[in-house]
């Protein structure tokens, strides 16, 4: 088996592992306990200098970044249409997957993460507080999606296949549970995640990570 996936419980790796687990061909999933800071042995700064998750490996080939790797496995496999083939439908499915990585996930870091960006407890405090409080309306942005998508008859974000969009609209709106935010305030979004975590590619993933959807708990 020459294709591996490094991915870490509940990241966004869960978005290309739900990708492979649907093209239904061999990999090896291989975890990193980030919490163990396994991210930062030699052996995986070989492979990621960065260290993060995901990780793709696939033969000679080491991709990282989620915009990568689902546009490497887009192109790899054409027929499994996780991307649209149009030139404009794609263009506009990797700018809603972009504005996901670089604006709403690091939005998230900050409230779950934020001695990345500061050692002072209070400005780590002050970090998640206002964090959490622009994360909500960034979620609004993918319910409308998720409402335009069920009014127009289509059965996921993207169209009528699963997607990368689906994925990563699951993880983000279970990160909100961690933001204090009750997935069910946005029902739209909340159903569709629902749907999506039954179909059988999604399920095998959220088994391997043990997932739970609803993390949120009242205070």
């Amino acid at each position: 088996m020459t294709r591996k996936l490094y991915f870490a419980p509940g990241a966004c790796s869960f978005v290309p592992h739900t990708l492979l687990e649907t093209l239904g061909e061999p990999f090896e999933p291989v975890l990193v306990k980030l919490h163990k800071g396994e991210q930062n042995t030699p052996e995986y700064r070989a492979l990621n200098p960065h260290g993060q998750v995901p990780v793709l490996v696939d033969g000679d080939a080491v991709i990282t970044q989620i915009v990568a790797i689902v546009d490497y496995l887009d192109r790899r496999h054409p027929a499994a249409g996780f991307l649209p083939a149009e030139p404009v439908a794609r263009a506009k499915v990797m700018e809603t997957l972009a504005w996901m990585n670089n604006t709403v996930h690091p939005t998230f870091t900050h409230v779950f993460m934020p001695f990345k960006y500061s050692d002072k407890p209070e400005v780590q405090v002050e970090l998640k507080a206002y964090n959490a409080r622009l994360y909500r309306p960034m979620l609004a942005d993918i319910e409308a999606m998720a409402e335009k998508a069920a009014a127009a008859g289509s059965a996921y974000l993207a169209g009528p296949q699963f997607g990368p969009l689906d994925a990563y609209a699951l993880t983000l709106l279970r990160w909100g549970g961690f933001a204090g935010i009750d997935p069910t305030t946005f029902p739209a979004l909340w159903a569709h995640v629902q749907k999506v975590a039954q179909l059988p590619a999604v399920a095998r993933a959220v088994a391997r990570e043990r997932l739970q959807l609803n993390v949120y708990q009242a205070a």
